[in-house]
């Protein structure tokens, strides 16, 4: 299954069902597919039939086993949980009922039987599956797989391959350095692209920043969120059964959706969008993009001025700005920075220097602006690209050299130590702080990241090599200022839910998500520090966290929401566990 096809990516290699999807989907939609795998798939309007899932950034979408048509079968704004089942299907027989991985979709579809309150033609929320018709019988054919399981019908194919579109380019958080150019890139206009085009901020955020939908997809998220909706919304479910031994389909629905939900949720925020320097006007966005060679081209020249000797600190902060925003605008970059052989090395490289205190002629807040800076593009980098196989070489490659060095510099001391050049200001005491803030939530963040790709490679051990969780705590353990990082991590969510009960903003809540995922994982693989977490912060959890006052702090309307709340209810367990 995890075989590297032609174009570098961990996807079965299958020439028939990619050149097709090739004919048949724009090179926007087809450039954001993630994976693909042939499943069982059972519904309300396919029973048991074999047939190719595609799953993209936002969607997934199903095709016969012998592909003739393509038809999405849900949106990931509609799911509200993936679960892996443990059952051995009675339609399967041998071998493939022993190994099959039975994963149910839960999501939500729009009830026929309601009217809606929402003006004709809006075109939101369509059923997830369409209406069955004439001659809908499809079989297919499968080596080694008992006969049994292609006696079913599926409905009928209403969808066009052309009409589908999954909008928008994914859009990131300004840098905090004022908008300047690169040798490389000297006008924008005469580039004619948002991609490598800085747009001015003029504060770093204290959140982590994420891939983001298009402006209609947020729109969309909070329309239908409305009562009258609501009601009008039903669940459905959606059953896979994978078959192949080595199948990773499971993994990437989690991380596909995982994904997803956070840059939904960023993007409610109109403070975080307007950053993004997001056009509301799609007709403005598509003309901002550009071809493949032409990123190549501005990526490799880019990464030319990054590499050479003697840069500058104000010119590597700018460029740096440079490769994050680009990176925010134009998914593509993350695919060219794992194919490059010197890019990730040298930000780890930069991480482990400007985490070191003493830097002669380096004021402290610059080498946290930067240290800052690198973590956010490092953890754009990790999120979405699980794919992408010279990413797993890269972490992996002399027994994770550099993947550790990169762990060893994230973690810091929370208690800022000032120097002596700020004589006790309070300014400058504040500003510090507030720098430290950032880059602690930034690191978080990271840590996350690394989190949720170890989680997926120990799932698959032939990918995963040593590559664990376990393993990312036993390199941490030694590390003197593990302890006070990840009891710096437990306050702030324990800040963060007994203040007063005003609603948390989108940033915020997924920074919550993201911090009680790592503190999940520390429960969970490290005993130290799970007695450590329990020790220090069980009375706070019991007395200022509380299950019931959730659904306040965590708007429903947020797609991380639910999922958040689910993970804050496991996480309350864990701590206030008796030992």
């Amino acid at each position: 299954m995890a075989r590297t096809s032609a174009d570098g990516l961990l996807r079965p290699s299958n020439s028939k069902l990619d050149s097709f999807l090739k004919r048949n989907t724009s090179r926007d939609v087809y450039e954001r597919i993630r994976v693909y795998e042939p499943c069982v798939v059972v519904s309300g309007s396919v029973k048991k039939v074999f047939m190719h899932v595609i799953l993209s950034d936002e969607r997934v979408y199903l095709s016969e086993y012998h592909p003739r048509a393509l038809r999405e079968a849900l949106s990931f704004r509609h799911i509200k949980s993936i679960e892996l089942i443990n059952d051995l299907p009675d339609f399967l027989s041998g071998q493939d009922r022993e190994r099959s991985q039975h994963i149910r979709v839960v999501h939500t579809t729009k009830n026929p039987g309601k009217k809606s309150s929402r003006p004709k033609g809006s075109g939101q929320n369509k059923p997830s599956f369409p209406v069955q018709g004439r001659n809908s019988s499809a079989r297919h054919s499968l080596e080694g797989m008992s006969p049994v399981l292609l006696s079913s019908e599926s409905s009928s194919w209403r969808i066009s391959p052309t009409s589908m579109s999954e909008g928008g380019q994914e859009e990131e958080e300004g840098s905090v350095i004022p908008k300047r150019r690169s040798a490389s890139c000297p006008h924008t206009d005469v580039l004619a692209l948002s991609v490598f085009d800085s747009s001015p901020a003029h504060s770093s955020s204290s959140s982590d920043q994420r891939e983001s939908p298009s402006a209609s997809d947020s729109t969309a998220l909070m329309r239908r969120t409305t009562t009258e909706e609501q009601e009008e919304e039903k669940e459905e479910e959606l059953h896979l059964y994978a078959v192949s031994p080595s199948s990773r389909i499971y993994l990437h629905l989690q991380s596909s959706w995982s994904s997803y939900i956070i840059r939904s949720t960023l993007m409610l925020d109109p403070v975080y969008r307007k950053r993004c320097g997001m056009s509301s006007s799609p007709q403005k966005q598509k003309s901002h993009k550009i071809s493949w060679e032409r990123t190549c081209h501005l990526f490799s020249q880019l990464s030319g001025e990054l590499l050479q000797e003697d840069v500058g600190l104000e010119s590597l902060y700018l460029l740096l700005q440079e490769l994050h925003t680009a990176t925010n605008r134009n998914p593509t970059i993350k695919k060219l920075f794992w194919k490059s052989p010197d890019l990730y090395p040298f930000l780890v490289k930069t991480l482990a220097e400007s985490s070191q205190s003493g830097q002669e002629g380096v004021h402290a807040s610059d080498r946290l602006l930067l240290c800052t800076l690198v973590v956010q593009i490092l953890s754009l980098m990790f999120r979405g690209t699980e794919i992408e196989a010279t990413r797993l070489s890269m972490l992996t490659a002399k027994q994770g050299a550099l993947t550790e060095n990169m762990l060893l510099a994230l973690v810091r001391d929370p208690d800022l130590q000032l120097p002596d050049s700020t004589n006790g200001s309070k300014s400058s005491v504040h500003k510090l702080q507030r720098l430290q803030a950032d880059y602690l939530d930034a690191a978080s963040a990271l840590l996350f990241e690394v989190v949720v790709f170890c989680q997926e490679a120990s799932r698959t051990p032939a990918l995963g090599h040593f590559l664990t969780i376990s393993w990312v705590f036993r390199l941490l353990k030694p590390h003197p200022f593990l302890l006070p990082f990840v009891g710096y991590q437990a306050q702030q969510v324990v800040l963060l839910l007994s203040g007063a009960q005003d609603p948390l903003g989108p940033s915020q809540a997924v920074l919550l998500y993201q911090r009680c995922r790592v503190l999940l994982a520390c429960l969970q693989h490290s005993t130290c520090l799970s007695k450590y977490i329990r020790t220090g912060f069980k009375e706070e959890f019991r007395y200022y966290v509380k299950t019931s006052g959730l659904e306040d702090k965590l708007p429903h309307h947020y797609p991380i929401s639910q999922p958040a709340q689910r993970l804050l209810s496991q996480l309350l367990s864990l701590v206030l566990l008796k030992p």
